[in-house]
This record gives C-alpha cells, sequence and structure tokens, in this order.
C-alpha cells in the first residue's frame, strides 16, 4: 500500500485526497485552514494543521517517508515552488503538482516534478467535448493528440459485434470497457453486440475519436 501526502487542501487537493483514500490507500492531508482538516479529518488516514508556506514545519513531516507527494496549493507559487523542492531534496520517489499555465508547469519540471496537472484546463476541455458532441459523456485527455472517451454508441451500431465495427482497422481506437447500465465488462468479448444504450470506453487519437461522433446519429443521454 502506498502512502501519500496532499500539501494543500483547497477544492482540488481535498478531492484529491479523499478520493486516494477512497481507494484504499492511507493518505496525509495538510493545511493551514482548520476547518479545511476538521472536515477531512474522518476521510484521509492523517490530517494535520499545517501552514504550507512555513519551511520547517514541512520538513518536520518526514516527506521522505512517502511514497506520492502531491503539491496543490491553489495560487502560492513561491510556496508550490518551495514545497517542490524539499520533497525532492527528502527523496519522495514521485512528486505531482498542480499548475496554472504552462509556464508554473516548466517552473515545476525544472525542480523536480514527476507530472504537472491542469485542473481547470483539463475540466474546461471535458466540459467543451461534452458540450460539442451529444454522443461524448466523459473525455480524459493524454497527450494533445491521445484521449480516454466515454461515447454513447452510435446507433448504426447497435446489434454489431466488436469484430463487426473493425474499430482499430478503420478508426485506430480500442475499446477498453462497455457499460450496460450499472454493469461494467472491462473484458469485453470481440464477439460482444452492442446494446441500445450502452457506453463505449475508447482510447485513441482525437481526430479518429471525432470522425465517429461526427459520423454517428445523436442519440438522448441517459437520465
Amino acid at each position: 500500500m502506498k502512502q501519500y501526502i496532499v500539501i494543500g487542501c483547497g477544492r482540488f487537493g481535498s478531492s484529491v485526497a479523499t478520493t486516494i483514500s477512497l481507494l484504499g490507500n492511507e493518505v496525509m492531508a495538510i493545511d493551514k485552514n482548520k476547518e479545511i482538516i476538521q472536515n477531512l479529518s474522518d476521510k484521509v488516514t492523517h490530517s494535520v494543521i499545517v501552514d504550507v508556506t512555513d519551511e520547517q514545519a514541512l520538513r518536520s513531516l518526514g516527506l521522505g517517508n512517502f511514497d506520492v507527494a502531491v503539491i496543490s496549493i491553489g495560487s502560492d507559487i513561491r510556496a508550490s515552488i518551495m514545497a517542490t523542492l524539499i520533497a525532492k531534496e527528502m527523496g519522495v520517489p514521485q512528486i505531482i503538482c498542480k499548475a496554472k499555465d504552462e509556464l508554473q508547469a516548466k517552473v515545476f519540471y525544472k525542480i523536480g516534478a514527476d507530472r504537472v496537472v491542469f485542473p481547470e484546463r483539463d475540466m474546461g476541455v471535458r466540459v467543451a467535448h461534452n458540450l460539442v458532441s451529444d454522443n461524448i459523456l466523459d473525455h480524459i485527455e493524454l497527450d494533445p493528440e491521445y484521449s480516454i472517451v466515454e461515447i454513447v454508441t452510435p446507433s448504426k451500431w447497435i446489434g454489431k459485434t466488436l469484430v463487426d465495427l473493425e474499430l482499430r482497422v478503420r478508426y485506430e481506437i480500442t475499446v477498453l470497457a462497455i457499460k450496460t447500465g450499472d454493469e461494467i465488462n472491462v473484458t469485453p468479448s470481440p464477439e460482444e453486440k452492442l446494446e441500445l444504450g450502452s457506453i463505449l470506453v475508447v482510447i485513441g487519437q482525437n481526430s479518429k475519436i471525432s470522425e465517429i461522433t461526427s459520423e454517428s446519429h445523436s442519440m438522448p443521454r441517459r437520465k
């Protein structure tokens, strides 16, 4: 079991800490806001009131004992940089930083971050894809060219199997799972017939996924 520390527990940090804990991992959440820490106390393994701008306070937490550090200190870029440097210096194997823009991301990567996330930008991308196409229910961008997307099964695919559709050949996409009602099949058989209202979780090139959504007939969303 990995041990995580989330430094800065605003809306994003709290969500990350709570979710990691629900997935069965040990999580320490730290923030200087007493109310935030009280709200997290029964949702994570440890929640501690710490001024994340205080270098000595951060060092006293023993960051080197954690497998992953998530730096999500909001708008205080100086504190985020300091926390990243300390986590790197103390030997945290994986450091993930929250950034507002590409410039901040470059700084974090330069000082040792292993991954940088853009919560506001990524959510904007997901909402935009959701609005543009009735068939796209969710969208996770892996990089500028590839994404994982949830697609309502196009009407012309209903009753056909994955073999019939030849999705890898025609669209260069891979079906990772099929959702039908409350059930999800993460190892769909090539011979499985697609049903009305089923959801396909696919991975592929953005341009190819766009071809599917532009060709398909829009279907009502599930309520």
